[in-house]
């Protein structure tokens, strides 16, 4: 394969019309609640303009088969007609790897840090469309995503516009992302290196699954708590979802929670139904296993007098700190 001359992060972008075609295509359009049955149809007929193809709707008022969608999709019938329609965010995004929510709302504390403009996430979104589907998630008409919805995906995009009247059409909208995007796959990428299961980034579905039991765990021991925890919590998420975890890491954060659970049962707290199972050799065996996976050597757990929270040192055992 012919190399390109450009580099973008830690991979070349390839000369190979046929892989750059591909990864163009992993990315999917995700409209949330579209109201309007005309966005449907321009959506669909911008995704023709700039060779996406797959586009979900999650509940939405405006159907496809509406003839205002259907007069405007002109040549993007075909998207339209194979449009999926979801109950939910989750399911729309599921088995995405990296997903870039949109929206105009720039203040607040848990947006700080994360939002950036199209041409500056683009390339990011790419890197991680060599590894699995991308997605980029449109909010309603009349009020956009709300906080919650930007909240589960990795980062937020924001189109500048003038600040007195910063909100777009949601095809206008949709147009300028494809573009960026499609602009960014003029020059091609090499296709990855195929690497073990384990290393692969985490899909969207099992970094919720971790966050419900990281959430778990860290409310059992008392790091959540009073009305900060929201805030908190959306920090720990913006922070591990920054990192673009794999799914070895994820066992071992999967590890993490069990063993904070299993501290709080030792320390007599109350634990959630579903984890009264939690015991520091499952806790442990998620951390061996990701760290096997990571090419880490394996850690040093303390014998059977030791103690249940850490490795020997000096063949002394560390006191326990258990949780008052």
């Amino acid at each position: 394969m012919t190399m390109g001359v450009e580099e973008q992060g830690q991979r070349w972008l390839p000369a190979d019309p046929a892989v750059a075609r591909a990864c163009l295509q992993r990315c999917r359009i995700v409209l949330v609640r579209p109201q309007y049955a005309g966005n449907l149809g321009a959506v669909a007929r911008l995704m023709r303009n700039f060779g996406l193809r797959d586009l979900v709707l999650v509940a939405p008022r405006a159907q496809p088969s509406d003839l205002e969608a259907r007069r405007l999709a002109v040549h993007g019938l075909s998207i339209l007609d194979a449009a999926r329609i979801v109950p939910d965010l989750g399911s729309a995004l599921a088995e995405c790897v990296y997903t870039l929510a949109t929206s105009a709302e720039t203040a607040g504390l848990q947006r700080r840090g994360r939002i950036a403009p199209p041409r500056q996430l683009m390339p990011v979104l790419a890197q991680a469309a060599l590894d699995g589907p991308v997605a980029l998630v449109f909010g309603p008409e009349p009020h956009g995503l709300t906080l919650e919805e930007v909240n589960r995906c990795h980062a937020q995009l924001f189109i500048p516009a003038d600040p007195d009247y910063p909100a777009l059409n949601l095809a206008q909208a949709v147009a300028i992302c494809c573009y960026e995007w499609y602009l960014h796959w003029q020059a091609a990428v090499i296709p990855p290196t195929p690497v073990h299961a384990d290393r692969q980034p985490a899909s969207h579905a099992e970094l919720e699954r971790m966050f419900q039991h990281l959430r778990q765990g860290l409310e059992a021991v008392g790091y959540l708590f009073g009305d900060r925890q929201e805030v908190l919590m959306s920090a720990v998420r913006y922070l591990l979802a920054r990192a673009r975890p794999t799914v070895a890491e994820v066992r071992m954060l999967h590890g993490l929670a069990r063993q904070l659970l299993w501290i709080a049962r030792q320390a007599g707290r109350s634990l959630p139904p579903d984890a009264s199972g939690e015991t520091p050799s499952s806790a442990r065996e998620d951390q061996e296993e990701g760290l096997s996976a990571a090419g880490w050597p394996a850690l040093a757990f303390p014998s059977a007098g030791g103690t249940a929270s850490g490795p020997e040192r000096g063949g002394e055992a560390e006191e326990s700190s258990a949780i008052k």
